[in-house]
């Protein structure tokens, strides 16, 4: 309950907690717990997706990275392509605003150069789709 009192957790997470912090306690008395906590709607997954998100893109992430984290943290696929989105129109004006505060005062913008490269692996490591990243790049450098 104190994990669940600070922010919301996936099942899986969970978990892992319990069995690090009760090594000794018996697998299924862990899960039935969690499974008690389910039913009463103190644990839900839906949930725990839909505020994982919403907290991640307001720190400047993307699909791709939202997604690879859900994936670790054990939630299912249905729940992830229910709630997060790789067409989202969030995408584009996150990148090109993540690249304006990233390009403040640079004078080299041409196609190729280190800032360009610097600026790809920047969006890439953010978790950003390859159409948006290419399509916000190539409006800001030259050829």
């Amino acid at each position: 309950m104190d994990s669940l009192a600070r922010r919301e957790h996936s099942f899986v997470e969970l978990q892992r907690k319990l069995r690090i912090k009760y090594p000794d306690a018996p697998v299924d008395e862990i899960d039935a717990q969690l499974g008690r906590l389910r039913e009463q709607g103190l644990q839900s997954d839906a949930r725990f997706v839909e505020s994982y998100v919403r907290y991640r893109k307001s720190r400047g992430f993307a699909y791709l990275h939202i997604r690879s984290d859900l994936l670790g943290r054990g939630v299912a696929e249905s729940l992830i392509e229910a709630n997060l989105f790789e067409d989202d129109d969030d995408w584009l004006p996150m990148a090109e605003a993540l690249v304006e505060k990233k390009l403040l005062g640079e004078s080299d913008l041409c196609f190729g150069s280190k800032s360009h490269l610097r600026l790809l692996r920047f969006l890439d490591a953010r978790g950003f789709p390859p159409r948006v990243t290419r399509r916000v790049l190539d409006a800001r450098f030259t050829r």
